[in-house]
């Protein structure tokens, strides 16, 4: 079949290896200029702007039972596509921590009963104490208790991303840079193109654009910002939660001694860079869990727009010679390869 696909974001760049795997010509377009991250290609691609959290349990405060089951679904298949990519070991499955001062702790056993209520017997959250805590992240100092969430893990996005497009080019994918799809119905993308639209017809279409699938979807933008930090003095194997009552904040290695640090969550599409508050706020927080943190260095900032539904639930919609997905929200690395392996089930393809 001649596919194509609106967006080269993660969801874009999966499908396009899938389906040029079985045999399928594939044709994808954006409006970045390139296949790299922002500052190379001007990309405003979500996926870019992520820490790349493979956690399931710990999404059970926000998503629902398929959101697990597809959460789940996905640190299977994580492994098995990371290892075609030729970009060396870039899934990590050591689990990850949830921690939570001691004026804290009351919320955070509340919100871990949650988890134990919504998650099943396999993968139940596994109390720690402060001597086992130690021997696991020694550089992890102040936080009163702890839990792991063995089965959850990351992905190191850059790498993969960009793993992503060139074994497509070795798949003979054609991607269309600069050229954003202005919409996308059964058979046919409109393409924008120097000096007017060009509509492209195709045996099937995947409408994967995120944000830029409005009018079509009644998707909005919600505002995330991270920061990049490095830290020679800091050691973390596990991603690491702080359970605040305020806000969520998470601290993802790197190689190197690297670490993101997120995420503000705000209702807003504003793509200016970071605020102070959030610098204040989740840097503070972050320290106060990771003390070696106080002499990182600020490497990278970086703020972007997640796409949310009104209900903040993906969507997987597929009708005659279209299929769209959307609304991944924050779960974009933790949904996206099971989302498009069930997208690719229905069409039989």
């Amino acid at each position: 079949m001649h596919i194509g696909i609106a967006g080269a974001g993660l969801l874009g760049r999966l499908l396009a290896l899938q389906l040029s795997s079985a045999g399928h010509r594939v044709e994808v377009f954006d409006a970045a200029t390139g296949p790299g991250p922002r500052e190379l290609s001007g990309t405003e691609g979500a996926a870019w702007t992520a820490a790349g959290m493979l956690s399931p349990v710990a999404e059970l405060d926000r998503g629902n039972e398929d959101v697990f089951r597809l959460g789940l679904r996905s640190c299977e298949l994580w492994p098995e596509i990371t290892s075609t990519l030729g970009v060396g070991t870039v899934c990590h499955f050591d689990g990850s921590l949830l921690v939570a001062h001691r004026a804290d702790v009351g919320a955070a056993q509340r919100a871990v009963g949650l988890l134990e209520a919504k998650a099943d017997a396999q993968h139940q959250p596994q109390a720690l104490t402060p001597e086992i805590l130690r021997a696991l992240e020694p550089s992890i100092q102040g936080p009163s208790m702890a839990w792991l969430l063995p089965c959850e893990g990351y992905v190191e996005v850059h790498n993969t991303m960009q793993g992503l497009h060139a074994q497509g080019e070795r798949q003979s994918v054609q991607w269309h840079w600069g050229r954003p799809v202005q919409q996308a119905d059964a058979g046919v993308l409109k393409v924008a193109m120097q000096g007017g639209v060009e509509s492209m017809r195709f045996d099937h279409v995947f409408d994967v654009r995120g944000v830029g699938a409005r009018p079509q979807l009644p998707v909005r933008g919600v505002r995330g910002e991270v920061f990049l930090l490095h830290a020679p003095d800091v050691d973390l194997r596990r991603p690491l939660r702080l359970m605040h009552p305020r806000h969520s904040v998470y601290v993802v290695p790197r190689p190197d001694h690297y670490f993101v640090v997120g995420a503000s969550e705000i209702e807003s599409e504003d793509r200016s860079p970071v605020s102070l508050r959030t610098t204040l706020e989740l840097l503070s927080a972050a320290h106060s869990a990771l003390p070696g943190l106080v002499e990182a260095r600020v490497i990278h900032t970086e703020s972007n727009l997640r796409p949310a539904l009104p209900d903040n639930l993906p969507v997987l919609s597929t009708g005659a010679g279209c299929t769209r997905i959307n609304g991944l929200y924050r779960h974009g690395w933790l949904l996206a390869p099971a989302l498009v392996e069930r997208a690719l089930k229905a069409l039989s393809l």
